[in-house]
């Protein structure tokens, strides 16, 4: 069991490593959502946080939106409606990486 669950854990780590050693968006990204996103959102975007909902697979417009704006872009459904979220305009330059990273 526990040989099962060494090579789980390491297979999961190998494709985290193979993605972000050919993307250098993506490590970019990955760095900017761990030094800013994970307080609220889980370190694993594809789950909720403890304040935050999931982020995988958000598109563009509502990360943009959401972080600089801290509103919704137009027509979308949030998942939780919440006025918690405060603005990173410091991030502005940075959200493609962040897009990159979640994709």
């Amino acid at each position: 069991m526990l040989i099962f669950l060494l090579i789980l854990a390491a297979s999961a780590c190998s494709k985290e490593s193979e993605q972000s050693g050919q993307n250098p968006d993506w490590k970019r990204g990955r760095a900017v959502y761990v030094a800013n996103c994970v307080a609220c959102h889980n370190s694993d975007p594809s789950k909720d946080g403890p304040i935050g909902p999931a982020l995988k697979g958000s598109p563009p417009e509502l990360i943009e939106y959401r972080v600089l704006r801290t509103q919704y872009p137009p027509g979308y459904k949030p998942k939780r409606h919440t006025q918690v979220m405060p603005t990173f305009p410091f991030l502005k330059t940075e959200i493609p990486y962040l897009v990159a990273y979640l994709r």
